[in-house]
């Protein structure tokens, strides 16, 4: 599994961290909110466990927030809060599940193993992204616009998903080369607009409505015109 976790006690986060790798998992951490909501909306994960007392942006407000970005990772809400309101709004604004401080570890990977088994029963029943006639299989493999299956190479695959996840976002060079190729970015190198330039031509060159655009000075973004 690969975590996200958003908790400003530096102690407790460092637990949760170290207990969460012993099982194999990958862990990121953010200590306020509004480095959380940049970061759940960067990175696909698998479940995210927010506190609600963050500096900056409350949890409420993070998992709100993403919610209205149509992320829809699973979010563990872990906080001393425990009362029966606290726990209504987290309902309210998107939470999957509540965990009370203080807590058992087991009781914490019970809970993330079944939340991640519910987005994943989802998932495979429909793991399809959308924007506008474009549509990517993530479980085939498979690119289409309109009616027309479009090949793409394992990378450009990789390329598409990442800007269809963050649609409507500025994802620099540098986001891109990090997530999609795992590298640091080479200012010295062209080969991300050069896959850029390949994916138009896939994905944009034969249909009116173009979808991948450049901004200048910043990036790329996928959105319909």
């Amino acid at each position: 599994m690969k975590i996200l976790v958003v908790e400003d006690e530096p102690k407790l986060a460092s637990f949760v961290r170290k207990g969460l790798e012993e099982q194999a998992c990958e862990v990121d951490v953010a200590f306020d909110g509004q480095a959380g909501r940049t970061m759940a909306l960067a990175n696909p994960y698998d479940v995210i466990i927010m506190d609600i007392n963050l500096p900056k942006l409350n949890g409420f407000e993070v998992v709100q927030s993403i919610r209205q970005q149509k992320n829809s990772t699973p979010v563990l809400m872990l906080t001393a809060l425990g009362s029966v309101d606290d726990k209504l709004t987290g309902f309210e604004v998107g939470a999957d599940d509540y965990l009370v401080k203080p807590f058992e570890f087991r009781e914490l990977m019970a809970r993330l193993r079944a939340l991640t088994k519910r987005n994943t029963d989802g998932a495979l029943q429909a793991n399809t992204l959308k924007l506008a006639d474009l549509e990517l299989d993530l479980n085939e493999k498979i690119a289409r616009r309109g009616n027309k299956r479009i090949d793409l190479t394992a990378k450009e695959f990789g390329l598409l998903e990442y800007l269809m996840r963050n649609r409507g976002r500025v994802v620099s060079r540098v986001d891109i080369a990090e997530k999609v190729w795992d590298i640091h970015f080479d200012t010295g190198t062209n080969v991300i607009d050069v896959y850029v330039n390949f994916l138009r031509k896939k994905i944009d060159k034969d249909f009116p409505t173009k979808l991948i655009h450049t901004v200048i000075g910043m990036g790329y973004m996928l959105k319909e015109d």
